[in-house]
Protein backbone atom coordinates (compact mmCIF):
# COMPACT_ATOMS: atom_id res chain seq x y z
CA UNK A 1 0.00 0.00 0.00
CA UNK A 2 2.31 3.03 -1.23
CA UNK A 3 -0.46 5.25 1.00
CA UNK A 4 -1.01 4.87 4.77
CA UNK A 5 -4.19 6.85 6.44
CA UNK A 6 -4.19 6.53 10.53
CA UNK A 7 -6.40 8.33 12.67
CA UNK A 8 -4.29 6.74 16.08
CA UNK A 9 -6.31 6.31 19.38
CA UNK A 10 -5.32 9.59 21.99
CA UNK A 11 -5.99 12.13 19.36
CA UNK A 12 -9.23 14.16 18.80
CA UNK A 13 -11.48 12.62 16.29
CA UNK A 14 -11.50 14.25 12.91
CA UNK A 15 -13.66 16.16 10.78
CA UNK A 16 -12.50 16.12 7.34
CA UNK A 17 -8.82 15.62 7.59
CA UNK A 18 -6.58 12.60 8.83
CA UNK A 19 -3.99 13.21 11.46
CA UNK A 20 -1.46 11.12 10.00
CA UNK A 21 -0.75 9.56 6.90
CA UNK A 22 2.59 8.25 5.30
CA UNK A 23 3.91 7.49 1.42
CA UNK A 24 5.99 4.88 0.45
CA UNK A 25 6.19 4.71 -2.77
CA UNK A 26 5.26 6.86 -6.02
CA UNK A 27 6.20 10.18 -6.94
CA UNK A 28 5.45 13.61 -5.04
CA UNK A 29 3.73 16.91 -6.32
CA UNK A 30 4.18 19.65 -4.25
CA UNK A 31 1.85 22.45 -5.28
CA UNK A 32 2.39 26.13 -4.36
CA UNK A 33 0.18 27.95 -2.96
CA UNK A 34 -3.16 28.71 -4.91
CA UNK A 35 -5.55 31.65 -4.72
CA UNK A 36 -8.74 32.66 -6.54
CA UNK A 37 -7.31 34.24 -9.70
CA UNK A 38 -7.96 33.18 -13.22
CA UNK A 39 -5.98 32.27 -16.67
CA UNK A 40 -5.34 36.57 -16.69
CA UNK A 41 -4.83 36.69 -13.10
CA UNK A 42 -8.09 38.70 -12.42
CA UNK A 43 -9.18 37.78 -8.59
CA UNK A 44 -12.02 36.03 -9.19
CA UNK A 45 -15.22 36.28 -6.17
CA UNK A 46 -13.64 39.77 -4.80
CA UNK A 47 -15.32 39.62 -1.42
CA UNK A 48 -16.63 36.62 -1.53
CA UNK A 49 -15.12 34.04 0.21
CA UNK A 50 -17.29 30.86 -0.93
CA UNK A 51 -16.65 31.91 -4.50
CA UNK A 52 -12.94 32.38 -3.62
CA UNK A 53 -12.60 29.21 -2.35
CA UNK A 54 -14.39 27.67 -5.13
CA UNK A 55 -11.96 29.01 -7.76
CA UNK A 56 -9.04 28.13 -5.82
CA UNK A 57 -10.30 24.40 -5.36
CA UNK A 58 -10.18 24.77 -9.19
CA UNK A 59 -6.98 26.10 -9.73
CA UNK A 60 -5.31 23.41 -7.37
CA UNK A 61 -7.42 20.94 -9.91
CA UNK A 62 -6.01 22.47 -12.95
CA UNK A 63 -2.56 21.97 -11.15
CA UNK A 64 -2.65 18.69 -10.13
CA UNK A 65 -3.77 17.42 -13.36
CA UNK A 66 -0.62 19.21 -14.98
CA UNK A 67 1.37 16.74 -13.04
CA UNK A 68 -0.51 13.94 -13.76
CA UNK A 69 -2.07 13.64 -10.35
CA UNK A 70 -6.08 14.39 -8.56
CA UNK A 71 -6.97 15.48 -5.63
CA UNK A 72 -7.28 11.50 -4.42
CA UNK A 73 -3.49 11.57 -4.53
CA UNK A 74 -3.50 14.34 -1.82
CA UNK A 75 -1.73 13.65 1.57
CA UNK A 76 -1.39 16.79 2.72
CA UNK A 77 -3.42 20.42 2.50
CA UNK A 78 -2.95 24.02 4.14
CA UNK A 79 -5.03 26.35 4.41
CA UNK A 80 -4.65 29.94 4.72
CA UNK A 81 -7.49 32.79 5.62
CA UNK A 82 -7.40 35.48 5.99
CA UNK A 83 -9.01 37.32 9.07
CA UNK A 84 -10.17 33.38 10.23
CA UNK A 85 -13.93 33.30 11.68
CA UNK A 86 -15.24 30.38 12.77
CA UNK A 87 -18.46 30.42 9.87
CA UNK A 88 -15.53 30.70 7.56
CA UNK A 89 -14.67 27.18 8.45
CA UNK A 90 -18.51 25.16 7.20
CA UNK A 91 -17.56 26.67 3.54
CA UNK A 92 -14.10 25.62 3.34
CA UNK A 93 -15.48 21.96 4.75
CA UNK A 94 -18.52 21.87 2.31
CA UNK A 95 -16.19 23.02 -0.31
CA UNK A 96 -13.27 20.82 0.02
CA UNK A 97 -15.84 17.81 0.32
CA UNK A 98 -16.43 18.04 -3.63
CA UNK A 99 -12.88 17.81 -4.16
CA UNK A 100 -11.09 15.66 -1.43
CA UNK A 101 -11.70 11.62 -0.20
CA UNK A 102 -14.26 11.17 2.24
CA UNK A 103 -13.38 8.28 3.14
CA UNK A 104 -9.54 9.02 3.02
CA UNK A 105 -8.81 13.04 3.33
CA UNK A 106 -5.54 14.30 3.39
CA UNK A 107 -3.94 15.33 6.87
CA UNK A 108 -4.68 19.25 7.21
CA UNK A 109 -3.79 22.68 8.84
CA UNK A 110 -6.37 25.47 9.11
CA UNK A 111 -4.65 28.38 9.41
CA UNK A 112 -5.77 32.32 10.18
CA UNK A 113 -3.75 34.98 8.24
CA UNK A 114 -4.24 38.67 8.90
CA UNK A 115 -3.12 39.44 4.87
CA UNK A 116 -2.06 37.77 1.97
CA UNK A 117 0.24 39.41 -0.60
CA UNK A 118 -2.72 40.58 -2.74
CA UNK A 119 -5.16 42.32 -0.67
CA UNK A 120 -8.09 41.07 -2.66
CA UNK A 121 -7.08 37.36 -1.69
CA UNK A 122 -8.78 36.00 1.32
CA UNK A 123 -7.90 32.55 0.88
CA UNK A 124 -4.66 30.56 0.12
CA UNK A 125 -3.90 26.94 -0.18
CA UNK A 126 -1.59 24.63 -1.05
CA UNK A 127 -0.89 20.81 -1.17
CA UNK A 128 1.34 17.84 -1.37
CA UNK A 129 0.37 14.71 -3.45
CA UNK A 130 1.79 11.36 -3.88
CA UNK A 131 1.08 9.75 -6.94
CA UNK A 132 1.38 6.05 -7.41
CA UNK A 133 3.91 4.88 -10.28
Amino acid sequence: MPKQFINPPGLNPTAGFTHVVTATDGRTVHVSGQVSVDERGEVVGRGDFRAQVERTFQNLGTALAAAGATFRDVVKITYFVVGLKPEYVPVVREVRGRYLDPVNPPASSLVGVAALVVPDWLVEIELVAVVAE
